[in-house]
């Protein structure tokens, strides 16, 4: 979304690649003050009851009615823990712990970061919102996989159940890097959301 007027004067911006940059730029025209576009960073988590796993039913668009994991936008001034612990909150009334990062994925085409967490889930308290039309615990066999509302959440959840049958733990020990960073291309033939 292009940038009309200054943040810090009110001036007029223009289009311009600033001296020791490489991108083309928002500008002031009178005081050069850099407006910078970065990508969102999209937060949530895996909560963990048993075998089971709790999705909710999305309630607002894009893809109202399907179902996904709790996640959203992180807040200014919020850990991506607090973030996630939040999301899940927001949209399952769930209040979870967290284990750790699981999983990162770089959605360069709709500028996003997902970030996702494995976390335990510490009550069988929890239930529909204004964002979510239904909120339920679901064992792999019964997700409803033609029902996932974006890419980036069913490569999550096959990710998390192959490492579970795999018997694979990925909490982070030692110094190693703790989750996968992934990239996810477009692709025109699907959306990878």
């Amino acid at each position: 979304m292009p940038i009309n007027f200054c943040s810090q004067c009110g001036s007029s911006m223009i289009k311009k690649i600033p001296r020791d940059d490489d991108h083309l730029r928002d500008v002031c025209s009178k005081c050069s003050h850099v407006h910078y576009e970065n990508p969102k960073v999209v937060v949530g988590t895996i909560p963990i009851f048993e075998d089971k796993i709790l999705l909710c039913r999305r309630n607002i668009e894009p893809r109202k009615g399907k179902w996904t994991l709790p996640a959203g936008y992180l807040e200014n001034g919020e850990s991506v823990q607090d973030g996630a612990v939040r999301e899940t909150l927001e949209e399952t009334l769930a209040r979870v712990e967290i284990i750790a990062p699981y999983r990162m994925f770089n959605i360069v085409f709709v500028e996003q970061i997902y970030m996702m967490f494995r976390a335990k889930l510490l009550s069988d308290d929890y239930g529909p919102t204004p964002e979510s039309t239904d909120v339920r615990l679901f064992c792999e066999e019964d997700i409803p996989w033609d029902e996932i509302a974006f890419d980036v959440i069913r490569r999550t959840l096959e990710d998390f159940f192959r490492d579970r049958a795999d018997g694979h733990d990925p909490t982070p020990k030692g110094n190693g890097y703790p989750f996968q960073v992934k990239d996810l291309a477009f692709n025109p033939e699907r959306i990878l959301l």
